[in-house]
């Protein structure tokens, strides 16, 4: 009896290796790793990614920037808020 339960044991225990094995193998096959199983592609990959990050933020800011002042030049209502954007859209323009 007892020795039946170790040989159910030790098959559930080998099918649980081959699973992982097969887990593991299959995560060795992914793109991903393989793209960064050099410290160079490693290297070349973040800088792409950093400089496409950092174009974008720039590229959102400028227009959000704009945006906001081309909306705070048409309030006129508001002196002090109306006066101001007046004078940062005349900076813009003229650069």
């Amino acid at each position: 009896m007892a020795e039946s339960k170790l040989a159910e044991r030790e098959k559930a225990l080998s099918l649980e290796v081959r699973a992982l094995r097969a887990e593991v193998e299959r995560m060795n096959n992914h793109r991903f790793i393989k793209l960064h199983d050099s410290l160079w592609k490693l290297g070349l990959f973040q800088l792409y990614r950093g400089l496409a990050f950092g174009l974008g933020s720039v590229l959102g800011a400028t227009l959000l920037v704009s945006l906001l002042a081309f909306m705070l030049a048409s309030v006129d209502f508001v002196p002090v808020i109306g006066d101001w954007a007046k004078q940062i859209l005349e900076e813009i323009q003229n650069q």
